[in-house]
C-alpha cells in the first residue's frame, strides 16, 4: 500500500492551489508514495456561516481522519501580514484531539507560500506555519542548497519551504525556477516519509 502524504492548502488567487498541485506531482514522481489533496473552507466574519460540506469545485476540504491517515504533510498558505492565512490557522486551531493522542508526531511536514512582494513576508509565514506542525511533534523538512534553482532563483524560493511571488495585482504565473522547486519539495518530502515509515 502506497505511503499517502497530505497536500494541504488554502489558496484565495490561485497561486497556492498552483504551487500545492506541482508539490503533489513531485510526491507521485516517488514510487510508492500518493498524493491526497485538501483544502479548508474560507472563514466568515458572519458568525453563524456554514460553509457547505463539499466545495463547489477543487481539492475537498480536509478532515483530521486526513491528517490521521497521512504518512506526511505539505502545508501551503499565502501571506497574510507576514502569517499564514485565517481559514488554516482555524483549521490548526481544531486539532487538539490528534495533539492529545501525539498522532503527528514522527511525521515529516514541509510549508510553501505566495506572497504578493518579493518581501512581504515569505520567511515569517513559512516559520508560521511550522509553529504548529513543530507543536504536534512532526519533522520539518526544508528544501536544501543542493537544489540549484534555490541559489539561482530571482523570485520565490527559501530554504524553509518553497515560495512565490504573485504581485500586488496577484497576477504574476509561476516562474520556471518556482515550479521546479514546488516539484522537488514534493519528491523529498515522499522520500523522506518513506524512510520513515
Amino acid at each position: 500500500m502506497p505511503a499517502e502524504i497530505l497536500v494541504l492548502y488554502y489558496s484565495h488567487h490561485g497561486a497556492v492551489k498552483q504551487m500545492a498541485q506541482l508539490v503533489a506531482r513531485g510526491i507521485e514522481q516517488v514510487s510508492g508514495a500518493t498524493a491526497r489533496l485538501r483544502t479548508v473552507p474560507r472563514v466568515s466574519p458572519v458568525t453563524q456561516a456554514i460553509a457547505p460540506a463539499v466545495p463547489d469545485s477543487g481539492a475537498p476540504y480536509v478532515e483530521l481522519a486526513d491528517l490521521t491517515a497521512c504518512a506526511g504533510l505539505a502545508l501551503g498558505s499565502p501571506t497574510r501580514f507576514g502569517n499564514m492565512a485565517a481559514p488554516l490557522k482555524a483549521f490548526w486551531d481544531s486539532t487538539s484531539e490528534l495533539w492529545l493522542k501525539g498522532v503527528l508526531e514522527g511525521k515529516p511536514a514541509t510549508v510553501f507560500t505566495s506572497t504578493s512582494t518579493l518581501h512581504g513576508g515569505q520567511e515569517t509565514t513559512l516559520i508560521s506555519m511550522m509553529l504548529p506542525l513543530l507543536h504536534h511533534g512532526m519533522l520539518i523538512v526544508g528544501v536544501p542548497y543542493t537544489q540549484p534553482e534555490l541559489t539561482s532563483t530571482k523570485s520565490g524560493g527559501t530554504p524553509y519551504g518553497t515560495s512565490h511571488t504573485a504581485g500586488p495585482a496577484s497576477d504574476q504565473p509561476l516562474t520556471e525556477h518556482e515550479k521546479k522547486l514546488c516539484i522537488a519539495q514534493g519528491r523529498r518530502l515522499a522520500r523522506i516519509a518513506l524512510k520513515l515509515a
